[in-house]
């Protein structure tokens, strides 16, 4: 555990007061909600602040569009009003309609390999920018043969126009992503990046040496290149002898849980789990360090320790800070999306991040000019604080919508979010 530090009585005032402007246009409430002043610096701990209250006000409007499901991941949108959302036990659904009351359709895929065990399973999909004309789509899996865990595989699809059945077009597109038998820690999200390439968040399978040895692809961002599942054109280690590292654009994470690209800069942004502190969300900075390091250096190369900083920025000082930390709480962050277009109004440009223990949406407001990096405001709308359980499926819909999914184990829900 790494203790929290005593915060200044004025300082944190000030920067309250500072932050609540900041957010001020993030709703239309009527009440007064609160923001945290930034936690300090040093120790691994991001400079960044930590939601401590919700604001007051309806300013969203959650509609349940279709129930059902069993542990549902992920959802990619295919063209027209059509979605599919992948299921951790190797369903896959099409979902018809963006409201309440859409249809839901069993997709015919050969999905019999997928591994289904604790964090592991079918999890992350994205559909290609030309998915309605192409059919284009990928999927990541914890897959077995004859029973046994092989490893956490990419896999491209192919959908048929009728989007009741899908064909495995590259089987795997990326491979040999390291799984754990017990599923922990297995990632795994996709997400296609302002230049067509495919960024893919992973999980360092709770295996100590992984997240720093750039040779494996476990506790990395890679970007691949979707036509051929190698690197993409500009990664930062495209010099490598290393076949896995050239695919590698970020390591040194911990459990990668979401990956989105910011309107208008390209830049993509993750966030990630923590052990019991420091969920993070991060910036994404070609070839850079995040820090997290299970084998103290190689001092403890068997053990797991996760005692050490998610940013340990004594033994890597180079490393890179998070945009925000949770601090001493548990969030268990998942996906994460920009909200984007004019329906939400000034409240565009916000980050959303879905949690599972928390079972409520932050709202982040990314700083601009020196703090462009750094997160500088967060609110949690009253309508999403802890109403449908755990989230973690988080993406942006063609129409602008919010789209969540629930992860209860049981009759969970794909919730349509919209500005009220």
């Amino acid at each position: 555990m790494i203790p929290s530090r005593p915060r200044p009585a004025r300082a944190l005032l000030a920067l309250a007061a500072l932050l609540a402007l900041a957010l001020g246009a993030c709703s239309e409430q009527t009440g007064t909600g609160s923001v945290a002043a930034p936690a300090e610096g040093g120790g691994g701990r991001a400079a960044a602040p930590a939601p401590t209250s919700t604001p007051a006000g309806t300013t969203l409007r959650v509609e349940t569009v279709a129930g059902g499901f069993a542990n549902p991941w992920d959802v990619a949108f295919v063209g027209g009003d059509r979605m599919l959302v992948t299921q951790r036990d190797g369903v896959l659904s099409l979902v018809t309609g963006p409201g309440p009351g859409a249809r839901v359709s069993p997709v015919a895929a050969d999905l019999a390999d997928v591994y289904g065990r604790g964090e592991g399973g079918l999890m992350g999909i994205a559909a290609a920018p030309d998915v309605a004309t192409s059919g284009s789509f990928v999927t990541c899996h914890a897959h077995q043969e004859d029973g046994r865990p092989v490893d956490v595989r990419v896999v491209s699809w192919r959908l048929s126009p009728d989007g009741l059945r899908a064909d495995r077009v590259r089987d795997p597109l990326v491979g040999g992503l390291p799984l754990n038998p017990s599923g922990r820690h297995s990632g795994c999200r996709p997400t296609y990046d302002a230049e067509g390439m495919l960024l893919v968040g992973t999980g360092d399978t709770a295996r100590a040496t992984i997240p720093q040895d750039r040779g494996s692809l476990g506790g990395k961002v890679l970007r691949v290149d979707p036509a051929t599942g190698g690197p993409a054109p500009g990664n930062p280690f495209a010099a490598s002898g290393s076949a896995a590292e050239r695919l590698v654009l970020t390591y040194g994470h911990r459990n990668v849980q979401g990956v989105t690209v910011q309107p208008g800069t390209g830049r993509a942004w993750s966030s990630e789990h923590g052990p019991d502190v420091d969920d993070e969300v991060n910036v994404i900075t070609p070839g850079g360090n995040y820090g997290w390091d299970p084998a103290r250096g190689g001092e403890s190369p068997g053990g797991y320790d996760e005692d050490v900083p998610m940013t340990d920025l004594d033994r890597y000082p180079d490393a890179v800070t998070a945009a925000w930390s949770s601090g001493d709480d548990t969030e268990a962050i998942s996906g994460s999306t920009f909200l984007e277009g004019p329906a939400w109004g000034d409240m565009a440009g916000l980050l959303a991040v879905s949690a599972q223990k928390a079972e409520k949406v932050f709202l982040m407001r990314p700083g601009s000019g020196g703090d462009a990096d750094r997160i500088v405001g967060v609110m949690v709308p009253p309508e999403l604080d802890g109403d449908f359980g755990r989230l973690r499926g988080a993406r942006l819909g063609p129409d602008g919508a919010l789209y969540l999914t629930s992860d209860n184990g049981s009759d969970d829900v794909l919730l349509r979010v919209t500005r009220a």
